[in-house]
Parts: C-alpha cells; structure tokens; sequence
C-alpha cells in the first residue's frame, strides 16, 4: 500500500503542478482557450493565488517525504487537495460545465486516499 500511496501522491503532485504553474504564468485568455473557463468569471489575483496553492500542495505531496523534515505536511497537502477539489467541482456544476467534474471527483478520490493513508495506517 506504501507503493500505491507513492504513486498517487506523485501523480497528484505532478497534475497540481503543471496546473498550478500554468495558472500563475499564464494570462486569462491562454487559460481560458485551455478550458479553464472559470477564469474568465474569476478575478485574475485569485487564479493566481488558486495556482500558488497548487503549486505549494504539489511540493507539499512530495519534498516533506523525501527529506523526512516535516513528513505531516503530506496529508496536510493532500487534504488542501481535496477542499479545492471539492471547490472545483461547485464552481464546474454552478458553471453547469458538468464533464468537467468527473476529474474533480478522481482527482478528489486520489487525494482523499493519500490523505486516509498517511493519516493513518501508512504515516512516515
């Protein structure tokens, strides 16, 4: 389970951060023609800010671990994970863009098994 742990954690890290750095480097119109059309209804500092905090989970799901300094933050990120997931899933059915929530809800699922795991049976 410790290798299925890994291997969620770094799929969520990877995701979160190409996504969160495209949301800080991008401008709105390049994200919205990228189907992030939330961020046309959105002010730019919070996109920006939701990118920030992507970037800090990506980093949060992986650097404590493999340093051993700090390995709480894991779950931790993972847990921010799964309220922006839960909040990115509101915004996509308020927006009634409905396909688009069903990676929400995987991408929820992944992060509420790591944080399950880390909190739990399986912690550093």
């Amino acid at each position: 389970m410790n290798i299925v742990l890994w291997v969620l954690a770094g799929a969520l890290a990877a995701a979160f951060l190409g996504a969160g750095v495209m949301k800080v480097s991008q401008p709105r119109e390049k994200l919205v023609e990228k189907g992030m059309g939330f961020a046309a209804d959105f002010p730019m500092g919070l996109v920006r800010t939701i990118g920030a905090l992507e970037i800090l989970a990506a980093i949060g799901l992986i650097l404590p671990a493999v340093t051993g300094i700090a390995p709480i933050f894991v779950p931790l990120a993972a847990l921010g994970l799964v309220a922006m997931m839960i909040g990115a899933a509101i915004v996509h059915f308020q927006r009634k863009e409905y396909p688009a929530i069903l990676p929400n809800l995987v991408l929820l699922a992944m992060a509420a098994v790591v944080t399950w795991g880390r909190f739990g049976p399986y912690a550093f």
